[in-house]
């Protein structure tokens, strides 16, 4: 999947297929209305950002999406 968006006042591309993937997590389990799946990745410009998908009641209740993290944000997912 690939998205344009504005992090930090700057337009930057984020592509599941080009970036590192750090880690998975999987939040409830399958079939949960609020249940979501995220995997945190790294660009090779340093960037990180979250790649999701869950159920209607989810954060990701529109579909699978991408949301940019800070590095500190990522490394603190990467802790949980």
């Amino acid at each position: 999947m690939r998205k344009m968006k504005v992090f930090e006042g700057k337009k930057h591309s984020y592509d599941t297929t080009t970036a590192e993937a750090l880690g998975n997590k999987a939040h409830s389990f399958y079939g949960d209305p609020a249940g979501y799946e995220e995997t945190l990745y790294k660009t090779k410009g340093g960037l990180y950002f979250l790649w999701g998908m869950g159920g209607a009641e989810s954060p990701y209740s529109e579909g699978e999406d991408i949301k940019p993290v800070t590095e500190k944000e990522a490394k603190a997912w990467l802790k949980k």
